[in-house]
């Protein structure tokens, strides 16, 4: 392997000594944070005014410091039913009721984990994936469907957020902790024959009991109370969570399928596939079908125009403006900015790589055209709050879609009978390092 020599240092600074462009964007770059310096306004004017097609929803919601975005978008869907039925101005389901959950389901899989790969060695790939990486906040919408089909769900007011719920960093870090020194003891107690499900069980009352401590006991019945558009009040009593669900929220689940975008050889499209790992439930996968970009995007636009908002799943961090709720890499010239550099490759190499990859998850509630009736920009309701984007909602542009947007929820009405044939196959697994 070749060494950074004295000559080649020389040379890379004797090529930019006499670039005047170094010395402007150095003096530039000092004390200003460099999406700001990239930003260019007149190109992210393009992409205001109102939508064609706008899904009106009620009321924006903040995950705080947590990963939660993926049950925050699933739950602002189920709300809007929740919504309908009972005619109120303002409605959230609580999202600290299936964090809950979502965590003690984690920990009770790793721990799973850790008892069926007992006999791998620390270093094996399906050890390092499935155990010594943890758990941590983040999930699909198989993951969010699979909670509420179990739980059931509740308003916000039967479970409100903690502090904890909210800023989950440090509790993570020590439940983690506290899971790896499990794991170890399981894998232990394998090799030595013991019985390992009375051990199991107390480690996961255990992390029930912090759970607790941090979120609060979770709700097994509450009352229900409302008023409807027309001032009438309405009580429910004594109703569980999965009665709530069953009498307010009443999707079928089931009729939801995940669709992706991951244009590499090693995926074929109109197929399903398939994966387990620290973020399911011990008994579940979570499953997806590969489609083209065309077809994802043709979907989504179609299940807009039904009046259904539609989960997905993005890179937030490619190409975007927390404060001015933008997403769009025309409008950040980011290239320019560092010296001319070309940083764009293909969403395959993007992947493949690990370049770019969803890292979060939102609703899209509007899309607008070009004039040959191409979308051109989305409409997305997001979960960082009102103070951020135009009120808590943020605009992306259909090139941003094209490059950085890699999931799709679409209900299977939408779905051609080629891909309702593919769903209904079996899927091929994935490994978790298979998983970008």
């Amino acid at each position: 392997m070749e060494k950074i020599t004295e000559e080649l240092l020389e040379k890379m600074n004797k090529a930019i000594r006499s670039d005047r462009q170094v010395r402007t964007n150095t003096a530039a770059m000092a004390k200003t944070e460099l999406k700001d310096l990239a930003f260019l306004p007149v190109n992210a004017a393009k992409l205001n005014g109102e939508f064609e097609i706008e899904i009106k929803t009620h009321g924006i919601t903040a995950q705080q410091k947590s990963g939660r975005c993926w049950l925050f978008a699933a739950l602002n869907i189920m709300r809007e039913e929740v919504i309908k039925k009972t005619g109120v101005k303002e409605f959230e389901l609580s999202q600290n009721y299936l964090s809950f959950y979502d965590k003690l389901e984690k920990a009770n899989n790793i721990l799973e984990m850790a008892i069926r790969d007992a006999g791998l060695p620390l270093s094996d790939r399906k050890v390092e994936y499935d155990l010594l990486r943890g758990m941590g906040d983040g999930g699909y919408f198989d993951m969010a469907k699979d909670l509420a089909k179990k739980y059931g769900v509740v308003p916000k007011q039967a479970m409100p957020e903690s502090y904890q719920s909210e800023h989950t960093d440090k509790l993570r870090y020590l439940t983690n902790y506290l899971l790896k020194k499990d794991a170890g003891i399981l894998r232990s107690a394998v090799k030595n024959g013991e019985d390992t499900r009375a051990l199991k069980e107390k480690m996961l009352t255990e992390i029930y009991k912090i759970e607790v401590m941090a979120f609060g006991e979770p709700v097994n019945k509450f009352d229900f109370s409302y008023r409807d558009k027309d001032g009438n009040f309405h009580e429910d009593k004594g109703i569980t969570p999965k009665e709530f669900y069953d009498k307010y929220v009443g999707l079928a689940l089931d009729d939801y399928v995940t669709l992706i975008n991951e244009p590499t050889k090693e995926r074929k499209v109109n197929t399903l596939y398939k994966f387990h790992y620290t973020g399911s439930m011990a008994e579940s996968d979570v499953y997806s079908l590969n489609v083209s970009q065309e077809r994802m995007e043709e979907l989504v636009v179609k299940q807009l125009r039904n009046g259904c908002p539609v989960w997905f799943g993005c890179d937030a961090g490619a190409f975007g403006d927390r404060k001015e709720g933008v997403w769009d890499p025309d409008s950040f010239d980011y290239e320019g900015l560092l010296g001319g550099i070309d940083l764009f490759d293909t969403k395959e190499n993007h992947l493949l790589y690990r370049a770019s990859s969803a890292t979060h998850a939102m609703i899209l509630t509007g899309v607008n055209f070009d004039k040959d009736g191409r979308p051109e920009r989305y409409k997305i309701e997001n979960s960082w709050g009102k103070d951020v984007g135009h009120d808590g909602y943020f605009v992306c542009s259909e090139k941003y879609f094209r490059e950085f947007v890699y999931e799709a929820v679409i209900k299977k009405e939408f779905l051609s009978e080629a891909e309702i044939k593919a769903i209904e196959s079996d899927a091929t697994l994935l490994e978790p390092w298979e998983v970008y």
